[in-house]
């Protein structure tokens, strides 16, 4: 897929900021814009014209862009269309349930030609995978255990897993329930969650590592914790990869790959 052939929908109640995205947008080699000032009249054009990327402020005049895309994720024939936050917010309240529903990235305001390009190139990759109709057979084989409270959050995992061609996916919605899991079936990686009631990430980590029958399977930890001592217990205590939301689907692949090949090795 080519950076022309994408269509993008940009929502910005601010003029002057619809008019930097758009430029920008254009200077990339995008042609297909669609702009809207507020969430309302742009959800009824995703239920006509499916975007492939929606751009949006956090701060919008009817809804906040939280509220926005967890509509869409709420939405069947939305739930998939990749969502990228243009904002500057850094509110802990306003940006984790964005990273929980599954952006793919977080635009600062003002964006760097090169924040904006890398986060077009994920999302082409994304979506030039979704369509791809030949299975990759390094993935095509592979058993991944989803570890996450949130509901969305693992169905944006799952999602990105199935773009890359991984179609043996089970859930798990906490530490505990993965356990169980763990003990019925073997599996090639895990990608959990830290934040977790029951048994959190870290615990998880722990047991797998000292009490299960699989104590060398690769675990990645997905988090947004910012404290530096809890994330070096997460390091210390086995995780073999830490991914900070929101998570970008080249990253996410290549660390996939990273891990499943090295612990083949």
């Amino acid at each position: 897929m080519r950076l022309d052939e994408l269509l993008v929908q940009v929502i910005e109640p601010s003029r002057v900021q619809r008019h930097i995205i758009v430029d920008a947008l254009r200077q990339l080699g995008i042609e297909q814009i669609e702009t809207f000032d507020s969430a309302a009249p742009a959800l009824t054009r995703m239920s006509i014209m499916k975007p492939d990327i929606v751009m949006s402020s956090m701060h919008l005049p009817d809804i906040t862009g939280t509220e926005l895309v967890t509509r869409m994720r709420q939405q069947p024939e939305l739930s998939e269309i990749t969502f990228l936050l243009v904002s500057s917010e850094t509110h802990y309240r306003y940006l984790e349930p964005i990273r929980q529903a599954g952006a793919i990235a977080i635009l600062p305001k003002p964006f760097s030609r090169n924040d904006l390009m890398r986060a077009l190139q994920s999302t082409m990759h994304y979506i030039g995978d979704k369509l791809r109709e030949e299975e990759d057979e390094f993935f095509e084989d592979m058993s991944v255990l989803v570890v996450d409270d949130s509901g969305m959050s693992r169905k944006f995992v799952h999602q990105i897993l199935k773009s890359a061609g991984i179609e043996n996916v089970v859930e798990a919605k906490d530490g505990a329930e993965a356990l169980q899991f763990l003990e019925e079936r073997m599996f090639d990686l895990i990608i959990s969650d830290y934040n977790m009631p029951n048994i959190d990430g870290l615990e998880l980590v722990e047991h797998i590592r000292n009490y299960s029958s699989q104590p060398t399977v690769p675990v990645m930890m997905i988090t947004s914790e910012q404290n530096e001592s809890r994330l070096a217990a997460i390091q210390n205590a086995g995780v073999s990869a830490l991914c900070s939301k929101p998570l970008s689907y080249d990253m996410m692949k290549q660390l996939i790959q990273q891990l499943v090949a090295d612990r083949d090795l």
